[in-house]
């Protein structure tokens, strides 16, 4: 005998079988912090009991809001992101979001695929960390839509949004001045994609720290590659092959320095002793690698947080206000660039 389809559970069913009401057991399943823990625990259990699930986006419709964030990071390998995504969830739990991620790998047609996906299930709002050569269009069809949303890493220039970052260029200068106290001169600039203003920004701190030594770029110490230890790794092995190989290497992140120091040693060149290397946002394990990682600190999780805090901000007050938010960057000095070179 074929058995009848189990009925969906309601919230009206929970709130009864928990002795609340349904405002009560609404509020908890939207993650309210104003119900007692006592409440919510009661709740929590009479809906593992009864088998309830919450139909987020039938609630969407009706409330014509929505308590679920999108995240779009570029790569998920990265620890920078890692930390980038705590502070994005620290900050919107506080309010009762759930956030949706996904991970575009740099590439332009999954970010549309992600962006599309997120639209049609009504998020709430949009942390959007765009990839290279990102067009104005793609956000522009968020705007249009009235979706609240937030760059961060990442700043497009042409379009007027909420922007989260750091000053890339002040932190490449600090970098590159290091570098230049420690006694080098030829100084290359390894990783990154020339297409973002991420790599621009970088680009014009190291032009601008060489300029004030008095010191002319030689642009075959300038390799661009893909900002992953792959792409450290080639670039590494590129640079050991022109006809004077530098001292010193600044690197376009701690991914692509992972990589570059990989390359170095495969030619069994000592990272921290022959060649120095610098990276840039202090990854978690730019501290325990061999040689601890000399870096700049980008403060990922700041980032993350204050994007978060944009987002929430625009959700709850509906208005046109557009805010950069810039944090300064810091040096963190290690075994991998503290050696003086010797004249």
């Amino acid at each position: 005998m074929k058995q009848s389809k189990r009925k969906r559970v309601t919230l009206q069913q929970v709130a009864e079988h928990a002795g609340v009401s349904r405002a009560t057991a609404s509020l908890i399943v939207r993650n309210s912090p104003s119900v007692s823990e006592k409440t919510r625990k009661k709740v929590l259990a009479s809906m593992k009991e009864l088998g309830y699930v919450y139909d987020r986006i039938a609630a969407n419709l009706r409330s014509q809001t929505s308590s679920t964030i999108g995240v779009i990071i570029t790569d998920i390998s990265n620890t920078f992101f890692t930390e980038l995504l705590i502070g994005v969830h620290e900050e919107l739990e506080k309010d009762g979001y759930t956030v949706f991620l996904g991970t575009t790998f740099d590439s332009d047609n999954r970010q549309d695929q992600l962006l599309s996906t997120m639209l049609e299930h009504r998020v709430g709002g949009i942390i959007l960390c765009p990839v290279a050569g990102t067009s104005e269009d793609t956000i522009r069809k968020i705007q249009h839509l009235d979706v609240p949303s937030v760059l961060a890493v990442r700043e497009l220039p042409e379009v007027e949004s909420d922007y989260v970052g750091v000053d890339y260029s002040l932190g490449v200068q600090k970098a590159v001045q290091h570098l230049l106290e420690q006694g080098h001169k030829r100084i290359a600039f390894l990783g990154g994609t020339t297409g973002s203003t991420t790599w621009k920004e970088r680009m014009e701190g190291y032009r601008s720290a060489l300029k004030n030594a008095g010191i002319s770029i030689d642009e075959e110490l300038v390799i661009p590659s893909g900002p992953t230890r792959s792409g450290g790794v080639e670039a590494a092995r590129q640079v050991l092959d022109i006809s004077e190989p530098p001292t010193a290497v600044f690197c376009f992140s701690d991914l692509v320095a992972f990589g570059v120091m990989q390359g170095l040693k495969e030619k069994g060149i000592v990272p921290g002793e022959d060649i120095a290397v610098v990276g840039f946002d202090n990854v978690m394990e730019s501290s325990v690698c061999h040689p601890t990682l000399t870096t700049v600190s980008s403060f990922a999780r700041q980032i993350g947080k204050d994007a978060a805090r944009c987002l929430h901000n625009q959700i709850v007050d509906k208005k046109e206000h557009h805010h950069r938010i810039i944090l300064t960057p810091q040096l963190v000095v290690r075994e991998s660039s503290s050696k003086k070179r010797s004249s």
